[in-house]
């Protein structure tokens, strides 16, 4: 008998709950991952090329472990039904399973392909820390704010980390599919790349024990300013599971006790919190959590969008944001608000504009986290952030960038100005203008909007939203 262990958000060999079982229960044990067209995004998707780069670091991975990484490419239905002919006695699949958006979906397509096939399907829970479901009020019913879920998610127990043993006499390692093989390497060479960019789990263990040495005592205050890079860096590894949540628990919590590892544990607590909430609202992606504002009147002015996401807004810490985006495929979480706060308070565009648009630039995007992050950002989720408090992105800069060193990083036509100056470059004086090497409105761009004006705006729109509503 012929088993698979197909790998979706799980691309690592240790520590990983569905190939633990495949090991243990299967005869024979084929390794396999699934290129799927319907998931692709482009071929300038920062998200998509990174992602399948990890792909290719766990086939790289499975030959140093003299194993095969199997791939498929095309129709889900027909790339299956490819594998069964294949192999007639293939009789069971291991995933460990997604519990919302595309992957969900995607699992149910999945379920009623082995079944006419013939396959068992066993599914396990890998990617949080608590499963979707597992955490619920007293009443049963889903948590829709943060810290009572958070107060629940501390008093349960933690899974603990998974030993995978490779049993290379289980291992089918003839490679049966080239055509898909030369179709998936004629793909990975269309994408963009990331200068510098380094993957991998092996990669990932040396970031996770760089942070808990030197950044995460300090985190809880470090971790809000941009270009201290404080923080963990580990989320574009979470994602595509080139490091198991678990591990990431387990030595984060073994490590001495500190404000800063508190506030980390609690982070992770969020991103459990997210999942459950995409969980209990699967259309979250595409409506607004609180109906009272589903009907915002927003301006969604495309050429203002163009310029949010060409970082020429004129305000120098969301352009120096988004251009670091645009350059590295991420974006400090701190910027990640200040600019959600930005698109959809000042400039009255709509949330999923612009969670489409990080969805294919963010090397780390989660759905889940990603969604719910512009919904918080929004005001339109749950336990979000009050409508009316809108970030303003000059005292954001102020704060957080005081000596103006991230912003010059990104934002080079001003890296003359002073730190005093360099935080509304509008009110520049055409001397300071001159001795700055600057002209505004021609090197770097007046403001495209007026924060104080907006912001009325914004609030007037969101209540009238509410009324009409209530």
């Amino acid at each position: 008998m012929v088993s698979v262990m197909w790998f979706r958000r799980d691309l690592r060999l240790e520590d990983n709950v569905a190939l633990k079982q495949a090991f243990q229960e299967s005869d024979s044990l084929l390794l396999l991952f699934h290129v799927n067209p319907e998931q692709f995004l482009g071929e300038d998707s920062l998200n998509q090329a990174v992602f399948f780069n990890s792909v290719e670091n766990l086939r790289k991975e499975c030959e140093k472990n003299k194993a095969t990484l199997h791939i498929l490419y095309g129709d889900l239905e027909e790339s299956f039904s490819k594998l069964k002919k294949e192999f007639p006695q293939w009789s069971d699949v291991y995933i460990n399973r997604d519990e919302t958006g595309f992957g969900l979906e995607r699992d149910k397509k999945a379920s009623v392909i082995f079944k006419q096939l013939g396959v068992k399907a066993h599914g396990y829970f890998d990617h949080h820390i608590h499963s979707a479901r597992e955490i619920k009020t007293d009443s049963g019913t889903y948590y829709k704010v943060f810290t009572p879920y958070f107060n629940k998610w501390t008093e349960l127990q933690k899974p603990t980390r998974v030993e995978v043993t490779v049993d290379h006499d289980k291992l089918i390692n003839e490679v049966r599919f080239t055509e898909d093989e030369e179709q998936f390497e004629r793909f990975l060479d269309k994408q963009v790349s990331i200068k510098g960019l380094q993957l991998g789990n092996q990669v990932a263990h040396e970031r996770l024990a760089e942070f808990i040495e030197h950044d995460l005592s300090s985190y809880h205050e470090s971790r809000d300013f941009p270009l201290k890079n404080a923080t963990s860096h580990l989320s574009k590894h979470l994602r595509a599971g080139e490091l198991s949540i678990r591990t990431v628990f387990d030595q984060v919590s073994r490590s001495k006790d500190s404000l800063g590892k508190e506030t980390f544990i609690k982070e992770l607590a969020w991103r459990d919190f997210y999942n459950m909430v995409y969980a209990s609202h699967p259309d979250q992606k595409f409506q607004s959590i609180n109906s009272s504002f589903r009907h915002i009147k927003w301006e969604n002015n495309e050429e203002l969008f163009n310029k949010w996401k060409q970082g020429k807004t004129g305000f120098p810490l969301v352009d120096a944001a988004m251009r670091q985006l645009k350059e590295t495929g991420w974006m400090h979480n701190r910027l990640r608000m200040v600019t959600a706060s930005f698109l959809t308070k000042d400039l009255l565009i709509d949330w999923r504009w612009g969670e489409q648009y990080l969805q294919e630039m963010l090397i780390d995007y989660d759905s889940a986290s990603n969604i719910g992050g512009w919904q918080w950002a929004a005001s339109t989720g749950t336990d979000s952030v009050p409508y009316f408090r809108i970030f303003n992105p000059t005292t954001q800069s102020e704060k957080y960038d005081k000596e103006g060193d991230f912003i010059k990083r990104y934002v080079p036509e001003l890296k003359r100005c002073t730190k005093s100056k360099i935080h509304e470059p509008s009110k520049l004086s055409e001397k300071e203008q001159s001795d700055f090497g600057v002209i505004i409105g021609k090197d770097y761009p007046e403001p495209i909007v007026s924060h104080k004006l907006r912001r009325n705006l914004a609030i007037k729109t969101f209540e009238e939203s509410k009324n009409e509503h209530a």
